[in-house]
């Protein structure tokens, strides 16, 4: 039987002026707490129970070997912002890449608070010069090392809008950023006479002055139906 040795002069005691009794050791059989005591020691450290039972070899032998349970990693949590909006899906035989530009040209007329008459020319107008592609120009090296979605080659003419630097429009960084392009347009739009009684092709033709001032009035339909699908 194993036996644990706890020295009584730990729980001796003596008043000031006389020393505390001095007992033999006793011997006792090991409690059926033993393990308990080893278990809790730790918690008691630098406490007379924690001492007491640090110095038991008996509990310290007899102790089994516990480890920790691992601990659960716990995912913090917390307010999450709302998810990013998505670009509507294309619509009028559009791929995502044309959807895309239309929904920049569109927001941006908006945001200069246009009526749906100017975003529907506007769109219309970039379906002919464009077919709704940002495009560099091979004319125009600067054009090719900015971002693009195909090239073309008509004199220095670059963007949704085929705009051109050399007339004026403004720098070809600016042509080549659709929403910048866009406000373009839409400024020039507006500072023509009469716009809004005038159907899509020559409010266009007003101010793109093509070569083919008639081709612009096929696309109104499709642009209105792109006009209508994006919020």
């Amino acid at each position: 039987m194993s036996v644990v040795v706890l020295s009584a002069t730990l729980f001796a005691t003596g008043s000031a002026g006389r020393p505390p009794a001095v007992h033999p050791p006793v011997a006792v059989a090991a409690s059926a707490y033993a393990y308990d005591a080893a278990l809790v020691s730790p918690l008691l450290e630098g406490t007379a129970a924690g001492s007491a039972a640090e110095a038991s070899p008996t509990a310290s032998a007899t102790m089994p070997t516990m480890s920790a349970a691992p601990a659960t990693p716990t995912t913090p949590t917390g307010p999450t912002g709302p998810a990013a909006p998505q670009p509507p899906r294309p619509v009028a035989g559009l791929d995502q890449t044309q959807m895309n530009n239309a929904v920049t040209i569109v927001r941006q007329g908006r945001a200069q608070g246009l009526p749906t008459r100017a975003l529907v020319v506007a769109v219309a107008t970039a379906m002919q010069e464009s077919d709704l592609y940002n495009v560099a120009s091979r004319a125009v090296p600067a054009s090719l090392k900015l971002p693009h979605e195909g090239v073309s080659q008509d004199h220095d003419s670059v963007g949704l809008f085929q705009q051109r630097a050399s007339q004026g429009w403004g720098t070809v960084v600016e042509l080549m950023n659709p929403a910048h392009s866009a406000m373009l347009f839409y400024n020039a739009l507006s500072r023509v006479k009469g716009w809004q009684n005038m159907s899509v092709t020559a409010a266009a033709q007003a101010v793109q002055r093509s070569a083919f001032p008639g081709a612009y009035q096929k696309h109104a339909d499709r642009a209105a139906k792109v006009v209508a699908a994006i919020n």
